[in-house]
């Protein structure tokens, strides 16, 4: 194996060429799930909202042997690319054709430090790195739905029988249901984008659609159709009137959680059970063999979960003093984060804070 050549492209300025040749390596060179946040696509919708993303494209001589993604900040501190929203992190690379030293990635790219939350395991470049690792439940439906059905009914006895009474209770109280796996009316998103806001402030959480570049990619990449990237709205109606939603990426195999929320008015009938319920059979229907809810603890994951995929946060630095600079900003917080994260007292603290805060926004 010979150390390749490095060269630096934006983001957004990604060829056809290398988007086949991006995803085709993702297909040969890793065992792991198809994930739709690793797809060269989503990158690229990235580099369209953002001017700092980049791509290191590794070659031997002419032929492209991998891609790394990562957002450019000041003094050379650099994050995975869309690091806030992006579910899985990572470098592409071909299985046999690349030696590669992470520093001196990290020099081409003129980077003193990469920081990651949801680095894909099997990452070995970067998983020396790692300072957590973190459970990112998934459905496995490689055995279709009526399989799963089979686990949920030994699992979680009770939560098919509920989510079906509910189902019929809010048919009662208003009307007809009607799901639609694939929603394409911009009406759909914006009302999810209304929810999830409210739910954000609500909690004492920053709303992330407040920030440009997460309600441009959004959108831009609601509108994406690629078999490895593609953006799925899910809805579920009542009587015509939306009640739940999720949107979502997808790749030909896996479907990634992404922005999940219901309609408050109708929560005493579990509207986001019953969406859940009949995304993942159709998800199932439409070729899905994996469902990746993402990391972060919820109830409603470990209801419905098969099983955990393992991501990882951490931070690779260099030396020198803008790496001294990046552990000055970073550090003092991560650990702050990790010891709330770790104690159930001051973590359950920290929820009745935020809702405290998310009251107080309400009645301002």
């Amino acid at each position: 194996m010979t150390t390749p050549r490095i060269h630096i492209v934006h983001a957004g300025d990604l060829t056809p060429g290398d988007l086949d040749l991006w995803n085709a390596l993702r297909r040969v060179a890793t065992a792991a799930p198809a994930n739709p946040f690793m797809s060269a696509e989503f990158t690229q919708a990235v580099g369209r909202v953002r001017r700092d993303a980049r791509v290191a494209v590794l070659r031997h001589g002419r032929r492209p042997v991998g891609y790394f993604p990562y957002q450019q900040g000041r003094w050379g501190h650099g994050r995975a690319v869309g690091l806030g929203v992006s579910d899985c992190q990572g470098v592409v690379l071909h299985p046999d054709d690349v030696d590669l030293d992470p520093r001196h990635l990290m020099r081409a790219c003129s980077l003193n430090a990469w920081e990651f939350n949801h680095l894909e395991s099997g990452q070995d470049l970067f998983i020396p790195y790692a300072t957590g690792r973190f459970a990112s439940p998934v459905v496995d439906l490689t055995h279709g739905y009526a399989a799963y059905e089979t686990h949920l009914r030994a699992h979680s006895r009770s939560l098919l029988k509920s989510t079906r009474a509910q189902e019929r209770r809010l048919a009662r109280h208003l009307g007809p249901l009607r799901f639609v796996h694939d929603e394409r009316h911009p009406a759909a998103l914006r009302t999810l984008v209304e929810w999830k806001s409210a739910h954000y402030r609500r909690t004492g959480r920053r709303d992330p659609f407040d920030q440009r570049w997460i309600s441009d990619l959004v959108h831009l990449l609601a509108d994406t159709t690629s078999p490895d990237c593609s953006g799925v709205l899910s809805v579920l109606y009542a009587a015509e009137r939306p009640v739940a939603a999720h949107f979502g990426l997808r790749s030909r195999t896996v479907l990634s959680c992404w922005f999940p929320s219901y309609d408050r008015a109708v929560a005493t009938f579990s509207p986001g059970r019953i969406l859940y319920l009949r995304m993942i059979e159709a998800a199932a229907a439409s070729g899905v063999r994996l469902i990746d809810f993402g990391r972060g603890e919820a109830a409603y994951k470990d209801s419905f979960k098969t099983g955990d995929l393992m991501v990882h946060e951490g931070v690779l630095r260099t030396s020198g003093p803008g790496a001294a600079l990046h552990w000055l900003r970073r550090e003092p917080l991560r650990a702050a984060h990790r010891v709330v994260r770790e104690n159930p007292a001051l973590k359950r603290a920290a929820v009745r804070t935020l809702r405290a805060v998310g009251t107080i926004r309400g009645s301002a």
